[in-house]
């Protein structure tokens, strides 16, 4: 009996250690006060939400692009823009007729200040589940300090765990609705685009929404230690993109694809409007003569 009792003492002051521990762990961490880096004005200026085909809908601000897909379950919402934007994203889905509760599902393009900075408060308010690429897991961990090159501004987000990690190629399945997720490294180490099909009364879409590989740093690429791959997954992300098969194509920022000129507000449903493959292209390869570019100038330094 004295044995067991024992035993059990034992158990209790492990479990109330390793809770102690992880408490103040979680602590440290979201303790820490968030710095975003001076954001553009036209990151948070707002934009009137609208349908962009099926049941695709646009619900960012003027640049910061963010994607409703209602679903017979829910609804899923990729991109949540800066800190600021939570409650414009809240109102732009009631203002469509959506419910905000309704949010079951949150996916990113990549793990920056200017795309997830909502995230956790959006989390918090929907109960929605976070999924995101397994190698953005870090960064969206520590709040931004772990990226390679963002991570010199400190904490530029609050904090936020993943629900599920997803690798290339991982389907992402609410409703009626099913997305593929692409792994399309480089701007970040988890960096990810998402292809789908939608539908209205005419046809059915193919969509792409592209996380365009830019490049942000000024760095060679062999000096950037803490993401030693950074130079292939840039040369693999070009590649890829080049091959994907899409009729609709948007971006993580909207002046990538010209929002505006495309969807002045007010402007009726129009679908076609996004369906230009050949600018799509032309952005990829004039990526591409960027990289070319950068690497001829990496080997003379």
């Amino acid at each position: 009996m004295f044995i067991q009792f024992k035993e059990v003492s034992q158990n209790i002051f492990k479990i109330a250690l390793s809770c102690t521990i992880t408490f103040l762990f979680i602590t440290s961490v979201t303790a820490q006060e968030v710095h975003e880096p001076k954001i553009d004005s036209n990151y948070i200026k707002p934009y009137p939400p609208f349908r962009i085909a099926g049941n695709l809908y646009y619900v960012g601000t003027y640049d910061l692009a963010c994607y409703l897909i209602t679903t017979t379950k829910g609804n899923i919402l990729i991109n949540t823009g800066t800190a600021a934007s939570a409650s414009q994203i809240e109102s732009n889905i009631e203002n469509l007729g959506f419910k905000f509760s309704d949010t079951r599902i949150i996916l990113i393009t990549h793990a920056h200040y200017d795309h997830v900075g909502a995230v956790a408060t959006i989390l918090e308010k929907s109960g929605a589940r976070l999924m995101v690429d397994a190698g953005d897991e870090e960064v969206l961990e520590s709040g931004g300090q772990a990226d390679y090159e963002l991570g010199k501004y400190g904490v530029t987000f609050q904090p936020v765990k993943p629900d599920r990690l997803l690798h290339n190629g991982d389907t992402v399945t609410l409703g009626d609705m099913q997305l593929i997720m692409l792994h399309h490294p480089g701007h970040t180490k988890g960096a990810c685009s998402y292809l789908f099909t939608v539908k209205d009364s005419s046809r059915s879409y193919r969509v792409l929404i592209a996380n365009m590989p830019t490049i942000i740093t000024d760095r060679r690429f062999g000096d950037i230690t803490a993401y030693p791959g950074i130079q292939q997954d840039y040369a693999y992300t070009l590649q890829s993109m080049k091959n994907i098969g899409f009729d609709i194509w948007l971006a993580a920022h909207a002046s990538q694809f010209d929002l505006q000129q495309k969807h002045p507000p007010g402007s009726a449903y129009n679908p076609s409007a996004f369906m230009d493959k050949k600018d799509f292209f032309a952005g990829v390869n004039d990526l591409q003569k960027r990289f070319d570019e950068k690497l001829k100038n990496d080997a003379k330094e």
